[in-house]
């Protein structure tokens, strides 16, 4: 699924929004193009933040987390959950961080079609039903240690909505 969405599914999908602006010219004010660079830049922090501490947490869990040691659960597997930093917002917050930059690659085609922001729609249901497999094999692999992760985790991909 991965290797045919990389190879055939994205190159695919990324030409919408650059195929619209082609054809649909228009200039934007400077603070929508701050905003929108704005946005990119957080979703790209956000994913890449998120990621290097989870790498770093399976590294050396003993490693601090955002200054303090890090709280984590571990499970009767011996693996550990990690509950700080970016872990502790949501248990797929990089995926938050890829819909913002997906998001700001469409914004600069405004309004006038949904053509361009078939991207965010199709990679929006992608990551929410990739998270709820994800949540099913968790919850089937840790058993009630998954069930006291999600208790202390409980949003999925948007702190305080998902």
């Amino acid at each position: 699924m991965l290797c045919f969405g990389d190879l055939v599914w994205v190159p695919f999908t990324y030409t919408f929004q650059a195929l619209y602006l082609v054809n649909h010219p228009h200039g934007l004010p400077w603070w929508g193009t701050a905003g929108i660079v704005a946005l990119n830049v957080a979703g790209y922090v956000v994913f890449r933040w998120s990621n290097i501490q989870k790498h770093r947490f399976r590294s050396d869990p003993s490693r601090p987390v955002w200054g303090r040691p890090a709280e984590f659960i571990r499970t009767r597997r011996g693996t550990l959950l990690l509950l700080s930093g970016w872990w502790g917002k949501a248990r797929h917050i990089n995926y938050l961080g890829d819909l913002m930059m997906a998001l700001a690659w469409c914004l600069p085609c405004l309004f006038g079609s949904v053509v361009p922001y078939f991207y965010i729609i199709y990679f929006t249901i992608l990551l929410v039903l990739r998270e709820r497999r994800d949540n099913a094999m968790c919850a089937s692999k840790y058993g009630d240690d998954w069930q006291e992760y999600t208790r202390r985790v409980p949003w999925r991909i948007v702190p305080k909505v998902y």
